[in-house]
């Protein structure tokens, strides 16, 4: 019998339709923005000026409709990724998504930056499919199948070591595609290079698909085995959601910054995840299913938010050709419909309430505070300092924000192109006004969201959620059906709308009171300006400017260097002075240069042994039949 034949080709349990939901709410307000985004006419944006060389008309109509073509086959890829249920067409399923996302990402071949960008991300994800490989391969070798089912069921006889194994092959190969640290390296450099919609879709959906995978097959087939496993998870979630945020800080090309801070979300998301994966062994199912409708709601709203503010970066970059934040400025006059969604993702990713973003970091503070309260000793410890570095991450990143939307729309122009940009097509201004209202959405309708997801959460985890309460302000763990004793009684009090509302009374409140007792002309003052007047645009504060406090406070790690250089009119007087600042890239130096290095110097070793001499050849071939026979003889 064809053991490798599916039995069961797909699965549509709540799982698999979660996350179709995530795909297709990214996928097609990407694709109608593509519609702006590509056209064979000139860019409306450039009317009356010359566009700049990257937005010339370089996209022919056989382009763009190749463009269309693989668009619709990542998303279906990506569908068929979520909802197989053999191990076989996953892996195929995977390798298609894999391929098509490299073809997107270099489809600007005439940028150099492109190609390298597409040979770094296409070397990673065959990296992290090989992992996959044999992880896939001893669970076939126990099951004797790649169904889903059978694996799920031998699974719960495999020997702990063994599972250990599986378990670290299948979070390196994951990893790699989620760009956990230190894996994350193609990721900064491919999502840049994408066009905006397709950076939107990758960050947005693309890299959760890993997080599907350690959902499926770690926590739903495999089975969490030992404490340790969720702790080395929430231990790289921990250095992700820093590393990436503090990168992001460092950044002065939006859709970098973006890049980098799609890395430290990953990490946010993982905390849940891998509270989860601890929490469940420490006898605490509740909480861990908490957890889990924690990270799954992170990941969501991830997917909204982050896609919001790709289309935005790209509708940057249509309007003036660079994505350099340190030439913008202004932008806020020029373009005040992709300035206001901007300033939404901004707001969302700062977790700002009642917004998206603040209910799932919220809720992932809360869990890992009562699952401290539940806990000792060192557990206790731990989960604490897992919150205060997911609580530093937020501050972060709203800095970061801070800077984003600050540098890019507010101020003064810094350059020609955004000094007379324009607001983009309308099919791209829809993309992002669909997605900024799910941000509001998904903040307000928080009870019925987490609802939703604790059924996914239950099937997951396997956990009965039937004495789980929710409503619009909380969801509850009531004393019925024999709950534990240490979780009973928990809720987490949310009222988004309450929270809406307080705001919306505050902000007319200080309306009304500015009306009544304000007296004479307002006084107003250009942004950045710090209440001087006449400067320009110069003089005005900067990214790099803003973001040197938090270089120098993590300079332990960045590593910042100088580069400076002047041109003397004579020995006395100065005619210019250029100062660049620079920060290292860490794990590039230190892992990936050395590894690339010794890849090298092992190939040139390797070349020796084809110096093209056909005796020579004939002399390995006599040798291996040699120890072939010797082997066969001996067993």
């Amino acid at each position: 019998m064809l053991d490798f034949l599916p039995k069961q080709l797909f699965l549509f349990d709540p799982l698999s339709l979660f996350f179709i939901f995530v795909i297709f709410i990214v996928s097609l307000p990407s694709a109608i923005y593509s519609l702006g985004y590509f056209t064979p006419k000139a860019n409306p944006c450039f009317a009356g000026r010359q566009a700049p060389a990257a937005e010339k008309n370089e996209y022919s109509s056989a382009k763009i409709t190749l463009f269309w073509f693989l668009l619709v086959l990542f998303v279906l890829s990506m569908c068929v990724v979520v909802t197989v249920g053999n191990v076989l067409v996953f892996l195929v399923a995977w390798e298609i998504m894999s391929l098509v996302s490299y073809f997107l990402v270099v489809f600007d071949t005439t940028h150099e930056k492109s190609i390298q960008a597409g040979t770094i991300y296409i070397i990673m994800t065959h990296i992290g499919t090989a992992f996959l490989v044999a992880a896939f391969l001893i669970l076939h070798k126990y099951a004797h199948s790649f169904d889903f089912a059978a694996i799920k069921n031998v699974c719960l006889i495999m020997p702990g070591p063994t599972k250990d194994i599986v378990f670290l092959l299948l979070l390196v190969g994951f990893g790699t595609k989620a760009g956990i640290v230190p894996l994350h390296v193609w990721l900064p450099y491919a999502h840049p290079q994408a066009p905006s919609q397709i950076s939107s879709i990758m960050s947005g959906v693309m890299i959760k698909t890993a997080i599907y995978g350690i959902i499926r097959f770690v926590i739903f087939l495999l089975g969490v085995n030992s404490s340790w496993w969720g702790v080395l998870v929430l231990i790289l979630a921990v250095i992700t959601c820093l590393v990436g945020v503090i990168y992001a800080l460092m950044e002065r090309d939006i859709k970098r910054l973006l890049a980098y801070s799609s890395v430290e979300n990953m990490g946010i998301i993982l905390l849940g995840v891998g509270l989860a994966m601890l929490l469940v062994n420490m006898k605490m199912p509740y909480l861990a299913a908490f957890a889990l409708i924690a990270g799954l709601y992170h990941l969501v709203n991830h997917a909204i938010f982050k896609g919001l503010l790709f289309l935005c970066a790209g509708s940057v970059y249509k309007a003036t050709g660079t994505r350099d934040i340190e030439k913008l400025g202004g932008l806020i006059k020029k373009m005040p419909q992709t300035a206001f969604y901007f300033l939404i993702g901004s707001m969302a990713i700062s977790a700002l309430p009642p917004l998206n973003g603040f209910v799932s970091e919220w809720l992932t503070l809360q869990v890992f505070f009562l699952g401290a309260l539940n806990s000792a000793g060192g557990a206790r410890l731990f989960l604490g300092i897992c919150a205060s570095m997911l609580a530093l991450t937020s501050g972060l990143a709203a800095a970061c924000f801070v800077k984003a939307f600050g540098v890019v729309f507010l101020g003064l122009p810094r350059s020609n192109y955004a000094q007379s940009a324009k607001e983009v097509p309308l099919s791209m201004n829809f993309g992002m006004f669909f997605l900024s209202i799910l941000v509001i959405v998904f903040g307000i309708a928080a009870g019925l969201v987490i609802k939703l997801l604790a059924k996914v959460a239950a099937v997951a985890m396997n956990v009965d959620i039937s004495t789980m309460r929710f409503s619009l302000y909380n969801p509850t763990l009531t004393a019925q059906v024999g709950l534990p004793a240490k979780e009973l009684g928990k809720s987490i009090y949310l009222s988004t709308p309450m929270i809406a509302l307080v705001l919306i009374v505050m902000g007319l409140a200080g309306f009304v009171v500015y009306r009544l007792f304000a007296k004479g002309k307002p006084v107003s003052y250009q942004t950045w300006d710090c209440g001087y007047y006449k400067l320009d645009s110069r003089n005005e504060y900067t990214g790099t400017a803003f973001s040197k406090p938090f270089r120098i406070a993590f300079s332990f790690f960045l590593q910042p260097y100088r580069k400076t250089q002047k041109v003397r009119e004579s020995f006395y007087q100065v005619k210019s002075f250029a100062y660049e600042t620079h920060t290292t890239l860490v794990f590039k130096k230190y892992i990936y240069v050395p590894l690339i290095a010794l890849v090298l110097k092992s190939a040139k070793f390797m070349r020796r042994m084809q110096p093209g001499s056909i005796h020579l050849y004939l002399a390995y071939i006599f040798s291996t039949l040699l120890l072939l026979i010797i082997f066969m003889h001996k067993f």
